[in-house]
């Protein structure tokens, strides 16, 4: 990936630009949620298998979604650690075989240095971490890694995250903790072009924070970084709709044409052909004149 002047920034993922400075180019783009695991809050257990993962892989890229992203250890609150062994063993036959079977932009989520390098080398594009980089050897790992890096915001870890999260203030403190990621991942040679930020939706929030970052999410652009944002199907969503998880499409839908119009560039979701309509209909009426 080329070095970019920081005042006309561009983050290209294989090709793919679709940010520049604080201007959107072209749509803003839906990453399509790819869990193989057995305890993910919405998908868990519907994909441990190599086939019924590319399978449902291959679907979301038909229906729209610019990235997969696979994930081989749930975040989800309360969820246990698993071992890097294990990881390795749920996403690398994943994303080797989406890279052989589609052209589509695979992200791997993942905290674990060892997992980006191995993910990397099956083909990967992008890293998405949860923790921001904040293991140690990660910032190493990714400072040689010429993708870009998604990181997100997150109180606590998933095993004790929604444990009453109490903040003096969200945005500025979601701010603040974005800004050091940042700034150590410029340190360790992580340039800030490839660098992509996310608020952390319920990570380690209540219902009241998250509905606040969707509010003024627009005042993440300060970081001149495209923006990620994962609502879908949420706890968030359930508590204002009173649904379980899986009657929460139309919030979740909801939820991204909000994020959109406040500034979103990717919208990490399970329903994909939805929300690819979704935001289309979002641009066009953004777009006119």
């Amino acid at each position: 990936m080329d070095k970019q002047d920081s005042a006309a920034a561009v983050l290209n993922c294989s090709g793919f630009s679709f940010f520049e400075g604080k201007l959107k180019v072209g749509k803003p783009a839906v990453m399509g949620v790819l869990n193989v695991t057995p305890d993910s809050f919405s998908d868990g257990g519907k994909h441990l298998s190599l086939g019924a993962a590319v399978e449902r892989g291959l679907e979301m890229v038909e229906q729209g979604a610019l990235f997969i992203d696979v994930g081989g250890e749930s975040t989800r609150p309360g969820a246990a650690l698993v071992s890097e062994e294990e990881e390795l063993l749920r996403v690398l036959p994943v994303i080797d075989s989406l890279k052989r079977q589609a052209s589509v932009l695979v992200s791997v989520d993942t905290s674990s240095p060892v997992v980006m390098q191995a993910s990397y080398d099956a083909g990967v594009d992008l890293i998405n971490d949860v923790r921001a980089l904040r293991r140690p050897g990660a910032i190493e790992v990714c400072a040689k890694l010429p993708v870009p890096v998604c990181l997100m915001h997150m109180q606590g870890e998933p095993e004790s995250m929604q444990n009453a999260p109490t903040y003096r203030n969200v945005m500025e403190q979601v701010i603040a903790f974005l800004k050091w990621r940042i700034e150590e991942c410029e340190a360790g040679g992580v340039s800030q072009n490839r660098i992509i930020v996310d608020p952390g939706f319920g990570f380690g929030k209540s219902l009241e924070h998250n509905l606040s970052l969707l509010k003024h999410l627009k005042e993440f652009e300060l970081f001149g970084a495209p923006i990620l944002v994962g609502m879908s199907r949420k706890t968030m969503v359930g508590q204002v709709l009173d649904k379980t998880v899986d009657q929460r499409m139309i919030g979740s839908l909801a939820a991204a044409v909000v994020a959109v119009t406040n500034g979103a560039n990717i919208i990490r979701v399970h329903d994909v052909a939805e929300t690819v309509e979704a935001i289309k209909m979002t641009s066009a009426v953004m777009e006119a004149r």
